[in-house]
């Protein structure tokens, strides 16, 4: 299926997160992409669908989340590039200059994918979420140093607004070695 219009609440409550899941669905005519807890104790609900359905789920989500919002985000035209960073299935075969982009939440990093990979010739390389991380994500990307760092500063611009920046950085020639552990 080819995810377009996304939107997405992420809670810091599993109970309410099922709720709110639950909310969504019936409220609009919305799919479920993922639906899951991560860490440290979050919940993730990201559904996809016409612009207004998802502006439709993605508000009474954010009700009922209540006090237990933590992020949330509607992507009207989602990058195509988005899905393979995430499930892990990016086919890179050489890193020229390497971008990461930190943040507090899963839904400000792939908001801030969705900025960098719309802004420069780059490939995303990852968008690791939460697990692990104590509730932070982060993103890889490459391309050459000029577009990555063009990448990095739009995706970041993205959500700097809300303060969810944890740290961003442009290696330009990365080593062998820590190439052949990012692919």
């Amino acid at each position: 299926m080819e995810y377009r219009a996304i939107g997405m609440v992420e809670l810091n409550s599993v109970a309410k997160g099922i709720e709110c899941a639950d909310r969504m669905i019936k409220t609009a005519t919305v799919e479920i992409v993922t639906a899951r807890p991560s860490c440290p104790g979050r919940y993730l609900i990201m559904v996809s669908g016409d612009v207004g359905s998802i502006q439709n789920a993605v508000d009474v989500g954010k009700l009922a989340a209540d006090e237990f919002l933590v992020d949330w985000f509607i992507i009207p035209n989602a990058s195509p590039d988005l899905f393979p960073a995430l499930n892990g299935t990016t086919q890179i075969r050489e890193i020229d200059a390497l971008g990461i982009i930190e943040t507090y939440s899963v839904a400000s990093c792939i908001a801030a994918a969705d900025g960098a990979s719309k802004a420069a010739d780059v490939d995303l390389i990852e968008i690791r979420c939460a697990t692990g991380l104590a509730g932070k994500s982060y993103l890889t990307l490459t391309g050459d140093v000029g577009s990555v760092k063009a990448a990095v500063d739009a995706g970041v611009a993205v959500v700097q607004e809300e303060g969810l920046i944890v740290c961003h950085v442009v290696v330009p020639a990365p080593d062998k070695d820590l190439i052949g552990r990012l692919l």
